[in-house]
């Protein structure tokens, strides 16, 4: 049976473990990709320049970030604020935010289909 990714998400960890980071402090997104029976695969790490520095930060930031992660339909992160949330769904790049396990908060997003949803 082939398996064909029905989801590419962005996770805001280094440990592949838990999802803890702030958006604008990432300095690191495992790609996962989801196939359309609901289960996952990490692709790769890849590494960013953290959106923020020094609790400030600026569009081109998260322009740097976002367009390493274009290939993604959403981020999830620990926590983000909401005006960068609301920068990066204009990019086109939904945003979950929630702190925990990788495995727990996959296996919610999956089980709820909140990826299926627009």
């Amino acid at each position: 049976m082939t398996h064909h990714t029905a989801h590419r998400l962005a996770l805001a960890t280094t440990d592949r473990l838990t999802i803890y980071k702030h958006f604008g402090q990432a300095d690191e997104f495992q790609i996962v990709d989801i196939d359309a029976e609901g289960g996952y695969t990490f692709i790769e790490s890849r590494k960013v320049v953290p959106a923020c520095s020094r609790g400030e930060h600026s569009e081109d930031g998260f322009d740097a970030v976002l367009d390493l992660l274009s290939d993604c339909e959403a981020l999830i992160v620990g926590k983000i604020g909401p005006g960068a949330a609301e920068y990066v769904t204009t990019r086109g790049i939904r945003v979950f935010q929630g702190a925990g396990t990788v495995e727990k908060i996959l296996s919610t997003l999956i089980s709820k289909k909140m990826l299926d949803k627009a």
